[in-house]
């Protein structure tokens, strides 16, 4: 008798679990399907959105949906977000980030906005990730330029690691995060990928990208190629 009960305890323990994990994995999906949708929304407005000439020059990208940002006198920001990286074979599968950030002086109030930061060299990530690094100070980060501005996207490129844009009430624009925090969110990412993993391994192209991703990595790899062919022109 003891051994039918502790066997079902097993059973409901295990149930209980996969529904949990279930629901942590469905809940990421959704943070992937959200960073899509921005993406998707900033390559729909050409006029107002990354310079074409930045695009082609992208090496990793990184999109954080929903950035909040909260205050009264001192202001907490914080956001979840996934990032992919190019690589020789395409663009990687997604890795889960997280940013961090906090301000003071007199303000009040709260907003959410949504941030794609570009990487335009092949350190971008790695450099960003390795350990918790701080935009504008470990990592050279600038606001970028939006729109058809070639001769500001040239000026920015040779002075950033990273090209930081927001999105706010539907209009993209250059964004200072100086002092922000970027780091992998380990705990996501296993709960992703079913066990422990690096980024470097995932963001190398070593990891296939799940089904439930590859919309994303698709249209990451679209801009990059719009902006290449509009490059060759």
């Amino acid at each position: 008798m003891k051994k039918i009960i502790a066997a079902i305890c097993i059973s409901l323990s295990l149930g209980t679990f996969a529904r949990a994990e279930a629901s942590d994995k469905a809940k990421l999906n959704e943070r992937i399907a959200a960073a899509h949708a921005v993406l998707h929304e900033l390559m729909a407005t050409p006029d107002k959105g990354i310079p074409l000439q930045i695009a082609s020059r992208a090496t990793c990208v990184a999109v954080i949906p929903g950035y909040k940002k909260g205050a009264f006198l001192v202001g907490a920001q914080y956001g979840q977000g996934v990032a992919t990286c190019r690589t020789a074979s395409g663009w990687s599968a997604p890795v889960f980030i997280q940013i961090t950030g906090a301000s003071f002086g007199l303000q009040a109030g709260g907003q959410s906005t949504d941030l794609v930061l570009v990487g335009v060299n092949h350190r971008s990530m790695d450099d960003i990730l390795k350990e918790k690094v701080k935009l504008g100070g470990d990592i050279a980060a600038s606001a970028g330029p939006v729109g058809r501005n070639s001769q500001a996207a040239t000026s920015v490129l040779a002075n950033a690691e990273f090209l930081t844009y927001s999105r706010s009430k539907g209009l993209f624009a250059g964004v200072d995060l100086t002092g922000d925090v970027v780091n992998q969110n380990k705990e996501d990412t296993e709960s992703y990928y079913g066990h422990e993993i690096g980024y470097q391994k995932i963001l190398s192209g070593a990891v296939p990208t799940p089904a439930a991703a590859q919309h994303f990595v698709t249209t990451v790899n679209q801009m990059f190629r719009a902006g290449r062919a509009r490059a060759a022109k």
